[in-house]
This record gives structure tokens, C-alpha cells and sequence, in this order.
């Protein structure tokens, strides 16, 4: 399948992607709490050095709490295949890993 078709796939399953969850972004996607917390897990292993710990004070990165949550394709684009100084995560994080990225993104991280 073509890089596009399976992009478009992707894309499509997350704006599908419903599971009785605690977290929406704005088109109603409901994210599970096990969800999150693997895109916790994930972003903590992968993302936190960019974008902060916790996606607190991003040294480098964006601020990802600012990301529009009606954007989860741009969101999906970004990481698989990056943009600006980004590297491209599409060949070590696996579609379902960005969804969880997403999940943890809107769902934001839990007051402590």
C-alpha cells in the first residue's frame, strides 16, 4: 500500500478511534485511559527532550499544550515524517504509538 493511502488510513482510524475514554479533542474522538497512558510512556521516552518533561517548559520543540486539537492529521504528518527541525519518527514509532502520542497530547497530563 502506497505511503499516502496508509497515511490516509492512519488518519482516518484516529479521528475514528473511540473507546469510552476520559479525553476528546475537538472533532469527539474519546481516548481510553490506557491509551494516554502509553502515549505518556512513549512521549516520556521519545519526545520530553524537544517538547519538556511532561510537556512542561519545551527546551527546544514546540509547546505542544498550544498544539490545535483539531488538527490530529497535521499532528500525524509531523511526527511520521517531520517538519523543520524535527526528525521524522515514522520508521521507529508505529501508527498506533502516534495515536497514543495524540491521546497524550489532548488529553494533556494529569495535575499531580
Amino acid at each position: 500500500m502506497a505511503r499516502a493511502a496508509k497515511h490516509a488510513l492512519f488518519t482516518l482510524a484516529l479521528l475514528c478511534a473511540s473507546g469510552g475514554g476520559v479525553a476528546q479533542n475537538t472533532s469527539g474522538t474519546s481516548f481510553s485511559p490506557a491509551q494516554i497512558k502509553q502515549g505518556a510512556q512513549l512521549y516520556a521516552s521519545n519526545c520530553e527532550s524537544c517538547h519538556g518533561v511532561r510537556m512542561q517548559g519545551p527546551q527546544w520543540g514546540i509547546d505542544l499544550a498550544t498544539f490545535p486539537r483539531d488538527k490530529p492529521e497535521r499532528f500525524v504528518e509531523s511526527v511520521t515524517n517531520g517538519t523543520k527541525a524535527m526528525p521524522p519518527w515514522g520508521d521507529v514509532l508505529k501508527p498506533d504509538d502516534i495515536k497514543a502520542l495524540w491521546a497524550y497530547v489532548v488529553a494533556g497530563e494529569p495535575p499531580r
